[in-house]
């Protein structure tokens, strides 16, 4: 495959996106599309106007605030996109609802949806908090006592926290379901790329483009895994000389210290993504090189047929809906196929 030199992008607003079930969402800065590809390979598009809830000049708009806020705003937007997916295919229809899922409705009403929506959140916070600092964060006592300096106490955790992630990421990446998910996420990247490098818009000029991105989510993690292990190491010893009180050698003060803190780690890796995927320099390709080859394991190049999906979402947000039939929900149809003779 040809490389495409981009060192020398058309500066154009950053746009995000996330793989969605049999589709893409992409976020331009004043609108949100989702397209989706159906079984008979139709493909619906829907545009949401988009406001941020962040105005400019605000504290949460700050640097190193405003990382760990879009971290929230993202995974809600996440949650909500991927619920329009599933309906924009007809999954949710299709699916038989649980007895709890069916109690709720009958209890709530159209509220349901929204209650299942917000346990799914704090599932998968839980889920997060769990794997990735109740587990890692067990040894530090152990190894304090052992006599273990704070810095290898915090560079072990921050490794088991990596090794978590990845670990995580390929056991995922085996479903055939999710393998599909992540053609899409590298679809989603090559669309973005072509659009930042000023070409048309089609499946060939994108397929182009590697499917690793410098601002993917998948580089925020990692980035913010090894921001933590610094930053905790200078905390911890801060506090330790100033205070003698040893974080390493209490689990349940640690841990909560971790959370505490959290926002404000999320906040530094947010900063740094963007710095390094802003500048184009041998010291900034070489510090996001490992965030890049992390998204090996959440990007699968895609076809040319998920590339229109993904460039359908990209032309929405950017133009608004093509002209065309619409659906009775307000979708814009594409690639319909033609009737069948009886």
């Amino acid at each position: 495959m040809n490389s495409i030199d981009t060192s020398k992008e058309i500066k154009k607003p950053d746009i995000g996106g996330q793989a969605v079930l049999d589709g893409v969402m992409m976020k331009a800065p004043d609108a949100i599309a989702v397209a989706v590809r159906k079984e008979d390979g139709t493909i619906l598009v829907k545009r949401t106007p988009y406001v941020s809830p962040i105005k400019k000049g605000s504290f949460l708009s700050k640097p190193f605030v405003r990382g760990s806020v879009n971290m929230v705003l993202m995974m809600k937007l996440g949650m909500k996109v991927l619920e329009d997916a599933a309906s924009m295919t007809g999954a949710l229809e299709s699916e038989k609802p649980s007895k709890f899922e069916e109690w709720l409705s009958r209890k709530l009403g159209k509220g349901a949806d929204k209650l299942m929506m917000a346990l799914a959140m704090v599932f998968a916070v839980v889920l997060s908090v769990g794997l990735f600092v109740l587990l890692p964060n067990w040894p530090a006592r152990a190894m304090r006592d052992a006599g273990w300096s704070l810095l290898l106490v915090n560079l072990v955790s921050g490794i088991i926290r990596i090794l978590i992630l990845m670990a995580y990421l390929f056991l995922v990446g085996l479903m055939p379901d999710m393998r599909k998910t992540f053609q899409y996420h590298g679809a989603e990247h090559k669309a973005v790329y072509a659009h930042e490098a000023g070409l048309p818009l089609t499946p060939q000029n994108a397929q182009a483009f590697t499917t690793l991105h410098p601002r993917c989510g998948t580089s925020f993690l990692l980035l913010t895994f090894l921001v933590s292990i610094l930053f905790y190491s200078v905390v911890d010893q801060l506090i330790f000389s100033l205070t003698g009180f040893d974080l390493g050698a209490n689990y349940l003060i640690r841990v909560i210290s971790r959370l505490l803190l959290l926002p404000l780690v999320a906040g530094i890796g947010y900063e740094t993504l963007k710095g390094l995927a802003h500048a184009n320099t041998p010291l900034t390709r070489a510090l996001r090189w490992p965030g890049m080859q992390l998204q090996r394991l959440t990007t699968r190049p895609p076809t040319d047929e998920m590339l229109e999906v993904s460039i359908a979402a990209l032309e929405a947000a950017l133009n608004g809906l093509p002209e065309g039939e619409r659906t009775e929900e307000g979708y814009a149809i594409l690639n319909k196929p033609a009737p069948t003779e009886a």
